[in-house]
């Protein structure tokens, strides 16, 4: 069972980031929040050479897989992303303020490892980032007044890619603070799921604003053709 919910986690967080970067390129912009792709890439970087060193497994395999995907949408965030943030903040702000979040992202990694371990810090930091994640994907959503960078596929296959090792930790391994956080994840999940649903459904409800927004034209008509990922 523990193999199984393994595959569905890596599939399904493997569609988002797949999803993530089609959608990046397509709208010019980042499809993860950036504070939470800053933990997610150096959470994977630093435990795909660990279980490297330690030796092969289909979780090693999925990090690896999910790393590699995760730079591509850093590179989005860096080539995009600028254009998210008020006219006053430059390019060599955008950047710099860029490499100081990740820096800090691997900051944050490292010291879970320190004070927990490598075993019980990666389970704590990897549930605790994701319900940020859960959070910010819907303050994302809000903040850009539509789904411009963001889809159904997105937020369906992130609510599962979480679920799956809910079960397998907090259930099958009895673990209390990874079921809570799970439990929460799949709250936000499920609410954040329904917001895209409304979104789609009602993409000019967001977008009314005295301030234009970039893409977020576009962004409208492509959730109202219906022509876009979903």
């Amino acid at each position: 069972m523990d193999l199984i919910l393994t595959a569905v986690s890596g599939l399904a967080w493997t569609i988002v980031y797949i999803s993530a970067i089609r959608i990046g390129f397509r709208h010019r912009t980042y499809a993860i929040p950036m504070a939470a792709l800053g933990l997610n890439f150096a959470w994977e970087s630093i435990y795909a050479v660990h279980d490297l060193m330690s030796g092969l497994s289909p979780q090693t395999v999925v990090n690896i897989v999910w790393a590699l995907a995760d730079l591509v949408i850093v590179y989005t965030f860096f080539a995009f992303g600028r254009a998210e943030f008020p006219r006053f903040v430059t390019r060599s702000m955008f950047t710099v303020w860029g490499v100081l979040l990740f820096a800090a992202s691997y900051a944050v990694q490292w010291l879970f490892i320190v004070q927990f371990g490598s075993s019980v810090g990666a389970r704590y930091s990897a549930f605790l980032q994701n319900l940020l994640m859960s959070g910010l994907f819907i303050a994302m959503l809000i903040a850009r007044r539509g789904l411009r960078g963001q889809t159904l596929t997105i937020a369906v296959a992130k609510w599962l890619g979480t679920l799956a090792p809910t079960l397998s930790i907090g259930l099958l391994d009895h673990s209390a603070f990874v079921l809570g956080i799970g439990v929460l994840c799949s709250v936000f999940d499920l609410l954040y799921i329904g917001l895209v649903l409304w979104a789609r459904a009602h993409p000019d409800a967001l977008a009314t604003t005295d301030t234009p927004i970039p893409g977020a034209e576009q962004a409208r008509e492509t959730a109202a053709s219906g022509a876009g990922p979903v």
